[in-house]
This record gives structure tokens, sequence and C-alpha cells, in this order.
């Protein structure tokens, strides 16, 4: 009975995507009534659309708070917001690993969709050796790179509601700037924290751009990958690297299993400093206050990177 239940669900997803997304084309909000319907993927990029285009968009995110984008996979319901959809965005660099096959026939299709990592360039993508020859997708845990994007989604917005393209394309350099400032922001919180002890143990490779950006080793158990569990080769190194370099804390992750490192934390006497957000932001609406008295949104892009920085310098200093 699972097996055919199965069949039945792969044979409706491929009719929705033979009768949905073939019939329909490109529309323009300036021929329609009702704002533009959008849809994106990860939160990250939900935070970027509502800060550019405001109320001038229906917005819909296919992924929750804390969901692994590397292991989601589409469901009917996806596909029907996707066939709806006026303008479609994903983070791209197989991210969304398991729908890019689904990506790659819509824009075969014609159909608009896009992807805001297509404007970052070769040279400032890091390729770690662990990846497959595939590019490190995590850019957002780089503020100014991740600012790189806000191009492609301000131009995306314009060419299908031109009308309100003054607003697009203020609200994005406003956003650029924000990005910049938090940016900065970062560096300066840091200055507190010895370069000898940035040392980032995480449960996968979602770290680097964090790293290079702001001198941080990072070390992600699992790889890039969330499927199935660490390697007992890649624990025992990790294990090995954390008492051989005095590493004092090491983190979970919101959207990953937090068993692994709950066992090398027990086994290389290292204390678990908090949980950080990489893959996903939080729940929006819930606040916390930093050391300073600052208060922010975990369900915010500024909130999450202004968790994982209050996190780790609680942890490591």
């Amino acid at each position: 009975m699972n097996c055919f239940h199965a069949l039945l669900s792969r044979i409706t997803l491929s009719l929705l995507l033979c009768l949905g997304f073939s019939a329909c084309k490109p529309k323009n909000a300036s021929e329609k009534h009702g704002p533009l319907q959008v849809v994106v993927t990860t939160t990250m990029l939900a935070d970027m659309l509502k800060s550019i285009a405001r109320d001038h968009i229906q917005l819909t995110s296919l992924m929750g708070p804390e969901t692994d984008p590397h292991l989601y996979k589409a469901s009917a319901s996806d596909l029907e917001k996707l066939q709806k959809a006026d303008v479609i965005f994903y983070s791209g660099l197989h991210l969304e690993g398991r729908m890019d096959d689904l990506f790659s026939r819509m824009k075969a299709q014609g159909r608009p969709i896009f992807a805001v990592t297509d404007n970052i360039s070769e040279d400032q993508l890091l390729t770690p050796a662990n990846f497959h020859h595939h590019p490190d997708p995590h850019v957002w845990l780089a503020p100014e790179l991740w600012a790189l994007g806000i191009d492609t989604v301000v131009d995306a917005l314009t060419e299908y509601d031109a009308p309100h393209h003054a607003h697009y394309q203020a609200e994005g350099e406003a956003l650029k700037e924000h990005y910049y400032a938090l940016d900065a922001w970062v560096k300066n919180t840091l200055t507190v924290l010895p370069i000898k002890q940035r040392i980032l143990v995480t449960s996968h490779d979602a770290f680097n751009y964090f790293g290079r950006a702001y001198d941080f080793q990072v070390i992600g158990v699992q790889g890039v990958s969330t499927a199935g569990e660490a390697g007992l080769a890649d624990i025992t190194h990790t294990i090995d690297f954390i008492k051989q370099n005095n590493v004092k804390s090491i983190f979970v992750e919101t959207s990953v299993p937090h068993a692994t490192i709950e066992r090398i934390a027990a086994d290389s006497g290292a204390h678990i400093g908090g949980e950080l957000f990489s893959d996903a932001l939080g729940t929006l609406g819930k606040i916390e206050t930093g050391p300073d008295g600052e208060t922010y949104d975990l369900g915010t892009y500024e909130g999450m990177i202004k968790h994982n920085i209050n996190t780790l310098l609680k942890a490591l200093l």
C-alpha cells in the first residue's frame, strides 16, 4: 500500500507539472487586479522580499522556521502555489537540492523563476573540497555577500510590476545599506573576541562564508550534507581537533538534529555553547534581548545574525 501511495504521489506531481506549469505564461501586475503573487523557498528570502516589496506583493514562503532546505521536497500544495505565482524566487547554488530538477523544468517552460545567487560572481563564491565541486550555497551568513542578491530581486519585481519600480529600487538600496550596517555591527561586536578563540564547530558545513568574513576557523562535522548522520571518522576527527585546540564550546543548529554534536561534546569535554541559526530563520514574533539590552525578532534576518553573534560571544569568551 505504501508503494501505491508513493506512486500515486509521483503521478499527481507529474500531472500538476504538465498541466500547470506548461499552461501558464508570465503575467504582469499592471494587467491584472491585486498585488503581484510572489513565492519564495526559504525564510531568508521571505524576509528579503518583505523588506523590499512591502504591501505591493502577496508573499508565500514554501519553507517555514527552522526548516532544512537541503532536504525539503515540494508537496502537491507547493506545486499549486508555484503554479499560481507571478514570480518565483529561490536561493540557488543547489541549496534546495531536491527541487533543482523542478526549477530547471519550470525555467525551460518559460516560468518567471529567479535564483538570487545568480548575481554573485564565481570569484566571490567558495567551493570547499567536500562540496563535490559545487559552490557553497550558504551566502546569507555573510551580510555583505547576501546583499548582492538584492539587485536580482529588484530587477525581477520591476520586470513583472513596472508601475512600482521606484518603490522597489528605493527599498532595495535601503536594504543594502541595512545589510552593510549589520556587517559593520558584527565586525565591531566581535572585536572583543581574540582571533585565536574564533573557532566554530557546528553540525554541518554552513558557516564558511561567515568564517571568511569574520576570521573564524570553521569545522562542520557532516560537511555540506544534512542527510543521514556523520561518519565515525568525521566524529573522531572532530573530537581530536577539539582536544588538540582546547576548544571551549561547540554549537548545535536549529535546523539540524542535535545528536551528533551532543555526542561529540560528551566525548571531547567541550561545552554546547548554544543553538545557532544556519539554514532558516526562527519564529517570527519571538523576541530576544541582547547583552546590551537591544531587542530583535528571531524571525527576521537581522535577528538571525544578531542571535548567532551574541550566542558565539557568550560561549567563546
